[in-house]
């Protein structure tokens, strides 16, 4: 697979990776019931055989039996992958998430226990999951400096901040990329943030790159969730929304067809045109979807037909908020 930087080399903030990441929440959290154990870990090591070498997970995410599956899974390949992770929440004594954190003391103990799990010395790229505003981004971004000077770190990373906020951090000390939700129905970020991140030299990952499945053309009005699924949870996905929404689903399959893609090779092909410094990461659980992504990397569009899909889903309005209220009040801070 061709691979892309995040970051920019002449600045010593670049970090090479594959074009397309694999998020890794969905095997503990958030869409069901996953794939058991080994089932899970072969999958991982049947990415890595395909090309992938960014993976992506948090401590948060399970909590923390994301990133043991994913440190043992990758643990034969570590020299040849780039593994991401997130501190930012904190726990109480039983692993419940009880908030934000971002105290020094909390990044450095959360990061013990990363490596730990992960089963490494070193995080390649380690992100401030949500932005906690009990404390300065600027001792944040200087507690993490530290950490990359003590070689336990690689990479700054920032994930759903505002435009100011990711100024002020990497002012203290570079930051390498930025992981916030864009795709074709999720595009906030375009006013203020990605002038921001080309400006700077900061790439962008984005999650949820297909609209947490929607735009693969497989979620309907008539799908019903499971009773954990996240989406049951996000206005946008009601009934009545998704049945709303689907215009625009329909609009990318038929652009897709144009192309001779699948509707959610033309929603990855879309974001990788956008920027040569943007890689998503679609997280999946089955091969097969797996390599339908990873099919967008040689889906090639033109400028026109860059314009093309961009001024046709502009003529879409998207019905419901991508999160709920408690959720949004996390994020662009």
């Amino acid at each position: 697979m061709d691979t892309r930087t995040l970051g920019t080399p002449a600045r010593g903030t670049g970090l090479e990776v594959s074009a397309l990441g694999l998020g890794c929440m969905g095997f503990s959290q958030s869409y069901g019931p996953g794939p058991g154990h080994d089932e899970a870990v072969t999958f991982l090591r049947a990415a890595v055989d395909r090309g992938v070498t960014f993976f992506d997970t948090a401590e948060v995410y399970g909590p923390f039996v994301n990133e043991e599956l994913v440190g043992e899974a990758l643990e034969p390949h570590r020299d040849d992958v780039v593994i991401a992770t997130k501190f930012g929440f904190s726990f109480d004594a039983d692993g419940n998430q009880t908030g934000l954190s971002s105290r020094p003391e909390d990044v450095r103990r959360a990061l013990e226990g990363s490596l730990r799990r992960l089963r490494t010395d070193h995080v390649d790229l380690l992100y401030q999951h949500r932005v906690d505003p009990d404390v300065p981004i600027e001792d944040v971004a200087g507690v993490v400096g530290e950490l990359v000077a003590e070689g336990k770190v690689g990479h700054l990373g920032m994930s759903e901040a505002a435009a100011g906020t990711i100024r002020r951090a990497h002012a203290v000390h570079p930051v390498t990329a930025l992981q916030s939700e864009y795709s074709l129905w999720t595009r906030t970020l375009e006013d203020e943030v990605l002038p921001t991140l080309a400006e700077l030299g900061i790439g962008l990952v984005p999650f949820s790159p297909l609209g947490k499945g929607f735009l693969t053309g497989t979620v309907d009005a008539t799908t019903t969730f499971a009773a954990d699924d996240v989406r049951t949870s996000i206005p946008r996905f009601t009934e009545e929304n998704r049945q709303a929404n689907q215009q625009l689903v329909d609009l990318l399959g038929r652009l897709a067809a144009d192309r001779g893609a699948t509707p959610a090779q033309l929603a990855l092909a879309w974001l990788l045109a956008r920027e040569p410094w943007v890689v998503p990461i679609p997280g999946t659980r089955r091969l097969a979807r797996l390599e339908e992504n990873l099919g967008a990397a040689d889906v090639h569009l033109t400028a026109d037909d860059l314009t093309e899909i961009t001024d046709a889903a502009d003529q879409v309005q998207v019905a419901g908020a991508r999160y709920s209220e408690a959720q949004e009040r996390l994020t662009g801070r």
